[in-house]
Protein backbone atom coordinates (compact mmCIF):
# COMPACT_ATOMS: atom_id res chain seq x y z
CA UNK A 1 0.00 0.00 0.00
CA UNK A 2 1.45 3.22 -1.10
CA UNK A 3 2.53 5.39 1.94
CA UNK A 4 1.94 2.47 4.64
CA UNK A 5 5.60 1.44 4.45
CA UNK A 6 6.81 4.13 6.74
CA UNK A 7 3.89 4.15 8.82
CA UNK A 8 3.41 1.33 12.06
CA UNK A 9 0.26 0.00 12.56
CA UNK A 10 -0.45 -0.76 16.97
CA UNK A 11 -3.24 -3.13 17.55
CA UNK A 12 -4.88 -2.46 21.25
CA UNK A 13 -5.31 -6.59 22.52
CA UNK A 14 -5.21 -5.54 25.88
CA UNK A 15 -8.59 -4.69 27.29
CA UNK A 16 -10.49 -6.20 30.06
CA UNK A 17 -14.06 -6.57 28.13
CA UNK A 18 -15.47 -5.82 31.26
CA UNK A 19 -19.04 -5.54 29.37
CA UNK A 20 -18.34 -8.99 27.54
CA UNK A 21 -18.31 -11.03 30.74
CA UNK A 22 -15.98 -13.43 32.12
CA UNK A 23 -14.40 -14.08 28.41
CA UNK A 24 -11.71 -12.79 26.73
CA UNK A 25 -13.46 -10.53 23.75
CA UNK A 26 -10.20 -10.36 22.12
CA UNK A 27 -9.92 -14.35 21.52
CA UNK A 28 -13.93 -14.83 21.16
CA UNK A 29 -14.34 -16.51 17.58
CA UNK A 30 -16.24 -14.65 15.01
CA UNK A 31 -16.15 -16.98 11.54
CA UNK A 32 -14.19 -19.52 13.07
CA UNK A 33 -11.45 -17.17 13.80
CA UNK A 34 -10.51 -14.96 16.99
CA UNK A 35 -11.22 -11.27 16.79
CA UNK A 36 -7.84 -10.26 17.25
CA UNK A 37 -6.87 -12.63 14.83
CA UNK A 38 -9.04 -10.76 12.31
CA UNK A 39 -7.64 -7.31 13.22
CA UNK A 40 -3.96 -8.50 12.61
CA UNK A 41 -4.63 -10.11 9.49
CA UNK A 42 -6.21 -7.31 8.43
CA UNK A 43 -3.70 -4.97 9.39
CA UNK A 44 -0.19 -7.17 8.26
CA UNK A 45 -2.14 -7.62 4.67
CA UNK A 46 -2.12 -4.05 4.10
CA UNK A 47 1.18 -2.96 4.11
CA UNK A 48 2.20 -1.44 7.17
CA UNK A 49 5.80 -1.37 8.28
CA UNK A 50 5.26 -2.93 11.52
CA UNK A 51 2.49 -4.50 13.67
CA UNK A 52 3.23 -4.01 17.14
CA UNK A 53 0.37 -5.64 19.43
CA UNK A 54 -0.33 -4.47 22.96
CA UNK A 55 -1.48 -7.23 25.36
CA UNK A 56 -3.37 -7.64 28.95
CA UNK A 57 -5.02 -10.54 30.17
CA UNK A 58 -4.52 -13.79 28.21
CA UNK A 59 -1.20 -12.51 26.94
CA UNK A 60 0.13 -15.76 26.49
CA UNK A 61 -3.00 -17.02 24.51
CA UNK A 62 -3.45 -14.09 22.24
CA UNK A 63 0.55 -14.98 21.40
CA UNK A 64 -0.87 -18.22 20.35
CA UNK A 65 -3.28 -17.24 18.35
CA UNK A 66 -1.44 -14.80 16.40
CA UNK A 67 1.35 -17.33 15.77
CA UNK A 68 2.69 -16.92 12.53
CA UNK A 69 1.99 -13.48 12.02
CA UNK A 70 4.49 -10.51 11.58
CA UNK A 71 4.15 -8.69 14.62
CA UNK A 72 5.86 -7.66 17.50
CA UNK A 73 4.05 -8.10 21.42
CA UNK A 74 4.26 -5.05 23.90
CA UNK A 75 2.15 -6.24 27.30
CA UNK A 76 1.02 -3.21 28.86
CA UNK A 77 1.12 -4.61 32.50
CA UNK A 78 -1.04 -1.70 34.18
CA UNK A 79 -4.01 -2.79 31.23
CA UNK A 80 -6.61 -2.40 34.50
CA UNK A 81 -6.00 0.86 35.29
CA UNK A 82 -7.61 1.94 31.26
CA UNK A 83 -6.46 2.19 27.68
CA UNK A 84 -4.55 4.83 27.85
CA UNK A 85 -1.71 3.00 29.10
CA UNK A 86 -1.88 0.53 26.05
CA UNK A 87 -1.74 3.22 23.96
CA UNK A 88 1.36 4.59 25.54
CA UNK A 89 2.84 1.13 25.32
CA UNK A 90 2.44 0.68 21.66
CA UNK A 91 3.32 4.21 20.72
CA UNK A 92 6.61 3.56 22.94
CA UNK A 93 7.94 0.73 20.82
CA UNK A 94 6.98 1.72 17.33
CA UNK A 95 10.39 2.29 15.34
CA UNK A 96 12.15 5.60 14.96
CA UNK A 97 11.91 4.91 11.10
CA UNK A 98 7.98 5.49 11.26
CA UNK A 99 6.33 8.52 10.50
CA UNK A 100 3.19 7.89 11.87
CA UNK A 101 1.38 5.05 13.91
CA UNK A 102 -2.55 3.90 12.67
CA UNK A 103 -3.94 2.70 16.34
CA UNK A 104 -6.43 -0.11 15.79
CA UNK A 105 -9.19 -1.34 17.81
CA UNK A 106 -8.96 -5.45 17.56
CA UNK A 107 -13.06 -5.78 18.58
CA UNK A 108 -13.72 -4.15 15.10
CA UNK A 109 -13.98 -6.89 12.39
CA UNK A 110 -16.10 -5.57 9.48
CA UNK A 111 -13.18 -2.75 8.97
CA UNK A 112 -11.64 -3.27 5.90
CA UNK A 113 -8.35 -2.34 3.62
CA UNK A 114 -10.06 0.05 1.61
CA UNK A 115 -10.98 2.47 4.73
CA UNK A 116 -7.22 1.94 6.05
CA UNK A 117 -5.47 3.30 2.39
CA UNK A 118 -7.72 6.35 2.27
CA UNK A 119 -6.39 7.21 6.09
CA UNK A 120 -3.03 6.28 4.55
CA UNK A 121 -2.96 8.35 1.32
CA UNK A 122 -4.59 11.32 3.03
CA UNK A 123 -2.02 11.28 5.72
CA UNK A 124 0.67 11.21 3.20
CA UNK A 125 -1.15 14.08 1.17
CA UNK A 126 -0.76 15.67 4.55
CA UNK A 127 3.05 15.80 4.56
CA UNK A 128 2.42 13.12 7.31
CA UNK A 129 1.90 16.09 9.58
CA UNK A 130 -1.91 15.72 10.44
CA UNK A 131 -3.93 13.34 12.74
CA UNK A 132 -6.33 11.36 10.21
CA UNK A 133 -9.29 9.51 11.12
CA UNK A 134 -12.72 8.59 9.56
CA UNK A 135 -16.00 10.64 10.09
CA UNK A 136 -19.35 8.88 9.62
CA UNK A 137 -22.14 11.46 7.63
CA UNK A 138 -23.18 13.24 11.12
CA UNK A 139 -19.61 14.21 11.83
CA UNK A 140 -18.60 11.53 14.51
CA UNK A 141 -15.01 10.81 14.93
CA UNK A 142 -14.54 6.94 14.40
CA UNK A 143 -11.43 4.82 14.77
CA UNK A 144 -8.64 4.08 13.68
CA UNK A 145 -7.19 7.28 14.09
CA UNK A 146 -3.84 7.62 12.43
CA UNK A 147 -1.42 9.97 14.59
CA UNK A 148 1.89 11.70 13.03
CA UNK A 149 5.42 11.64 15.00
CA UNK A 150 5.12 14.57 16.26
CA UNK A 151 2.50 13.95 18.98
CA UNK A 152 4.02 10.18 19.72
CA UNK A 153 5.72 12.27 23.40
CA UNK A 154 1.86 13.06 24.33
CA UNK A 155 0.63 9.51 23.64
CA UNK A 156 3.36 8.02 24.86
CA UNK A 157 2.74 9.85 28.41
CA UNK A 158 -0.83 8.53 28.55
CA UNK A 159 -2.46 6.50 31.93
CA UNK A 160 -5.66 5.44 32.69
CA UNK A 161 -9.03 5.48 31.13
CA UNK A 162 -9.26 8.49 28.67
CA UNK A 163 -6.96 6.80 25.91
CA UNK A 164 -6.03 9.25 23.71
CA UNK A 165 -9.21 11.40 22.98
CA UNK A 166 -7.59 13.94 25.59
CA UNK A 167 -4.87 14.48 23.06
CA UNK A 168 -7.29 14.36 20.09
CA UNK A 169 -9.38 17.29 21.56
CA UNK A 170 -6.02 19.47 22.38
CA UNK A 171 -4.81 19.07 18.89
CA UNK A 172 -8.40 19.76 16.79
CA UNK A 173 -7.06 22.06 14.23
CA UNK A 174 -4.92 19.77 13.10
CA UNK A 175 -6.68 16.50 11.95
CA UNK A 176 -8.52 15.50 8.67
CA UNK A 177 -11.31 13.82 8.67
CA UNK A 178 -11.92 11.35 6.03
CA UNK A 179 -15.54 10.38 5.38
CA UNK A 180 -16.97 6.71 5.72
CA UNK A 181 -20.19 4.77 6.24
CA UNK A 182 -21.54 3.62 9.84
CA UNK A 183 -21.86 -0.33 8.28
CA UNK A 184 -17.62 -0.31 9.10
CA UNK A 185 -17.27 0.43 12.25
CA UNK A 186 -19.69 -2.05 14.27
CA UNK A 187 -17.81 -3.06 17.78
CA UNK A 188 -18.09 -5.96 19.64
CA UNK A 189 -18.63 -4.70 23.17
CA UNK A 190 -20.65 -7.68 24.46
CA UNK A 191 -21.96 -10.93 24.13
CA UNK A 192 -24.98 -9.94 22.02
CA UNK A 193 -23.12 -7.72 20.10
CA UNK A 194 -21.11 -10.93 18.65
CA UNK A 195 -24.09 -12.55 18.45
CA UNK A 196 -25.77 -10.30 15.95
CA UNK A 197 -22.56 -9.86 13.82
CA UNK A 198 -22.57 -13.48 13.27
CA UNK A 199 -25.84 -13.74 12.25
CA UNK A 200 -25.80 -11.00 9.91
Amino acid sequence: MSGASAISAVLLAAGSSRRFGAANKMLALLDGKPLVRHAAELLTSTGFSELIVVTGPDADEVRRVLAGLPVRFVHNEVYLAGMGGSVAAGIRAVSSASAGALVFLGDMPRLDADLLRHLVATFAAGGSDSIVFPCLPDGSQRNPVLWPRRLFVELGALTGEQGAKSVLMAHTTETVAVPAEPEAFTDIDTVDDLERLQRS
